[in-house]
């Protein structure tokens, strides 16, 4: 499977970005997709995740409540709804994919990734 992101920019603090993630080849409906984001300076943060077999869905203590995640079967395509944006989400937001059942957010486990997208907010 490949993984194609789309959709950041450049968002005023308070906006909201929808991102996505777009599969491509065979994507069997236990794979697990996960939202990672690595900032200037700082560890590769895992932001959320989803579990396509069931919907199950994971997030960040930091995103709790500002960013929601859902996939879209027909398109192969995961998004990343993200409100109440804060500069320090500013950073370059890659998904990735793996098989098994459930999503975690511990990117050892991801094996296919994407090349990413930027999102950068402006304070």
């Amino acid at each position: 499977v490949q993984l194609v992101e789309s959709g950041g920019g450049l968002v005023q603090a308070g906006g909201s970005l929808r991102l996505s993630c777009a599969a491509a080849g065979f994507v069997s409906s236990r794979y697990n997709i996960g939202w990672f984001r690595v900032a200037p300076g700082r560890e590769r943060e895992g932001v959320s995740c989803i579990s396509l077999y069931g919907g199950t869905t994971r997030y960040a203590d930091s995103v709790k409540g500002r960013f929601t995640i859902s996939s879209d079967r027909t398109k192969n395509t995961v998004f990343l709804e993200a409100s109440s944006l804060r500069p320090e989400d500013t950073a370059t937001y890659y998904c990735g994919a793996y098989y098994g059942m459930g999503c975690r957010l511990d990117s050892r486990l991801y094996v296919t990734w994407g090349q990413g997208t930027q999102v950068t907010v402006s304070s």
